[in-house]
């Protein structure tokens, strides 16, 4: 026999939560071009096929992305280039893409194909030469005047890529992206538009930062990490000690090094355009809280009074360990305000749960509402296969549009 539910009367949310919502996305069904600015701060994997199912309610949503991963592939690419990770944002604008015959499928496959993990070194370096001159079956699939442009930035990757650089495993996505990046000096922002528009990606993805810096984090334990890769216990063994303090780390640990993270003007009009912010299920420090550590973000989110939602992870996130859910709101809170004074209203508007599937007691309920003003929609997210460690990506996706 299941739980009851947390009750959600007295709600104060954009239009009542769940009233007139069916009509309301009906409307944003039939035409997502005009569906809302819902604003994601994330990483790339954790919401994959969730914005494939959210691209049917709004071509408009934005999803900043961290552009700090230190492992895989993107290791490869920042040690030879000093450059951000492309992994993510690569991630998220396939996520995104139009894979209908209205869109470009032939061009999404070309940025989804890997070279092979465990090719002949010469081998590997012929797929990458027939990618350059364009004899490679992929690229043969675009037509002009799209194909010469993406092997304009292959071959800058190409011609730039250090003689020991292992094409083993790499994304040709990423490769292309990275030799945009090299010809676009330096920056990743003229290139994510680019690679949006040649596969129709329905919503704008940005990497918060362009900035080549690292991800430090201080453990209970004063211990010290940098590097994303160290404590996410994806590559190596997970953390066992709780983490108590995160930030950006460069060449230098100084002002100046902070300052090269400051976001760019036309980030920060996003973020202030943005009806609703959405803190959603992922690694809680690298890839949420990290999407808050570059200069400039917390100060154009703080001048957008949208609502704020936070959505916990289920199961086991490595990066919370010792923390509770009252843990996680205080911690995200905290970063949020990051020196601003809350004017008249919580750092986080809401946490949006199903009690079916999180453990969450009545104790933290109080202190979360009591607290620190959050209001908790306790709701249906469940899928169908009644799967206890992810959420249902239409009923989560529903969910957020009803606090539109």
């Amino acid at each position: 026999m299941s739980k009851s539910r947390f009750s959600n009367s007295g709600l104060s949310v954009p239009r009542g939560f769940g009233n007139g919502n069916d009509l309301r996305l009906a409307r944003y069904r039939k035409s997502p071009e005009l569906g809302p600015k819902i604003l994601f701060f994330s990483g790339g994997s954790a919401l994959r096929g969730f914005s494939e199912v959210l691209a049917g309610y709004t071509h408009n949503s934005i999803h900043l992305v961290t552009p700090f991963d230190s492992g895989g592939s993107s290791a490869e690419l920042r040690k030879a280039f000093s450059m951000p990770a492309v992994g993510d944002l690569r991630a998220r604008l396939l996520s995104l893409a139009d894979h209908s015959v209205t869109g470009h499928p032939e061009i999404a496959a070309l940025f989804s194909h890997r070279l092979s993990k465990v090719g002949n070194p010469d081998l590997l370096e012929q797929d990458l030469q027939a990618l350059v001159s364009g004899k490679h079956r992929l690229l043969k699939a675009i037509s002009e005047p799209m194909r010469s442009l993406i092997q304009s930035y292959i071959a800058e990757f190409s011609s730039q890529r250090p003689a020991s650089f292992d094409l083993a495993g790499a994304s040709v996505g990423n490769l292309i992206l990275t030799g945009g990046y090299l010809l676009h000096n330096r920056s990743l922002d003229p290139i994510a538009f680019l690679f949006g528009q040649l596969i129709k990606t329905r919503g704008t993805v940005r990497t918060t930062t362009d900035a080549d810096l690292q991800l430090k984090v201080d453990l209970a334990s004063g211990k010290s990490l940098t590097g994303q890769h160290l404590f996410t216990g994806k590559e190596t063994a997970g953390i066992d000690s709780p983490i108590t303090a995160i930030q950006l780390s460069g060449e230098a640990d100084d002002v100046d090094t902070q300052d090269a993270s400051r976001v760019c003007k036309e980030t920060r009009k996003l973020i202030e355009s943005a009806e609703l912010f959405v803190f959603p299920p992922g690694s809680f420090y690298s890839s949420i809280v990290a999407n808050l550590l570059p200069k400039g973000v917390t100060k154009a989110l703080n001048k957008n009074p949208a609502p704020r939602v936070y959505v916990p992870n289920l199961g086991t996130d490595l990066e919370s360990l010792g923390m509770t859910l009252v843990d996680q709101v205080r911690v995200l809170g905290n970063y949020l305000t990051n020196g601003f004074a809350a004017k008249q209203r919580p750092a986080i508007d809401f946490l949006l749960c199903d009690s079916q599937l999180l453990e969450i007691s009545e104790e933290q309920v109080a202190e979360i509402k009591g607290r620190f003003g959050v209001q908790i929609i306790d709701t249906d997210l469940a899928g169908g296969s009644r799967n206890v460690h992810h959420y249902d990506d239409i009923k989560l996706a529903e969910a957020l549009l009803a606090l539109t």
